[in-house]
């Protein structure tokens, strides 16, 4: 009965530290007591969400990666970094974005996920390939959600409405250095999942991963061509908000983009 409401627990939790950071936002409650009262809740909306996706998940035919499941991995290791990063930075206004993600992704999973044909076998060498990609995307997702309020502390700086906006989110100076931070970590890690892909994932044309590849390819090149940029021209603001995004953009395609085609269209595992 307890495992059977563990994810309804976990999304009503992911639910109030939303609440917690919005008061904060509105000015209804200090955000020196709001942002570690969110940060107790989503904490334990993430045991919850990783009970839950370990029942998902695993199998005796291997992890089920299908694509409510993955999407719900992605919003539990997005919002896992997210906390153990805030506990030492300014990164709670995060909680804007990934909680909620979070949340729709585990309720997702939990209403529309279907066991797929095709598991990834534990203990081979392509969980190199996996773990990387999945810690990627996760990164790269935080820095796309930093992206997302960077814009909108530029947007309400410029119409002079950022009254509740400053006293929420870091300093501008800052948030762009957490968002680069973020990028590179997020260029690291996906560059090790591309490498291991051609060392450990065999006839990639009889995979049809062939569009992952070059897809995610073109995304590595978005984001090498930011951290450039960034050496060379000191590109920043704008430029960096488009260019993370649209990096993202192009990796969500690449992954989910080819399982809804599979799985939902198509009808078959992926």
């Amino acid at each position: 009965m307890i495992l059977t409401l563990t994810p309804w627990m976990a999304a009503a939790l992911y639910a109030l530290a939303v609440a917690a950071l919005l008061a904060a936002l509105r000015g209804r409650l200090a955000v020196q007591r709001a942002e570690p009262l969110a940060l107790a809740l989503a904490a334990i909306a993430v045991v919850l969400h990783g009970v839950s996706l370990w029942q998902a998940l695993w199998t005796p035919a291997g992890v089920d990666l299908s694509l409510f499941n993955a999407a719900s991995l992605l919003g539990w290791l997005m919002a896992l970094t997210l906390i153990a990063a805030a506990v030492r930075q300014p990164l709670h206004s995060l909680g804007l974005i990934v909680y909620p993600f979070a949340l729709l992704t585990l309720l997702l999973a939990q209403t529309l996920g279907v066991p797929t044909a095709t598991m990834v076998p534990v203990g081979a060498p392509v969980d190199v390939h996996v773990i990387s990609s999945v810690a990627a995307y996760a990164v790269l997702g935080l820095a796309s959600a930093q992206a997302l309020l960077l814009a909108w502390q530029e947007s309400a700086l410029r119409r002079r409405r950022a009254g509740p906006v400053l006293g929420f989110l870091p300093p501008l100076q800052g948030m762009e250095s957490l968002l680069f931070h973020l990028v590179a970590i997020g260029f690291v890690l996906l560059s090790v999942a591309l490498v291991s892909g051609w060392l450990f994932v065999d006839n990639l044309f009889a995979q049809d991963l062939v569009h992952k590849t070059v897809i995610s390819m073109i995304g590595w090149l978005v984001f090498a061509g930011l951290l450039i940029g960034r050496t060379v021209a000191g590109w920043r603001g704008r430029t960096a908000i488009r260019w993370t995004l649209w990096g993202f953009a192009l990796l969500a395609v690449a992954y989910f983009g080819s399982k809804i085609v599979v799985e939902l269209i198509i009808g078959r595992g992926a």
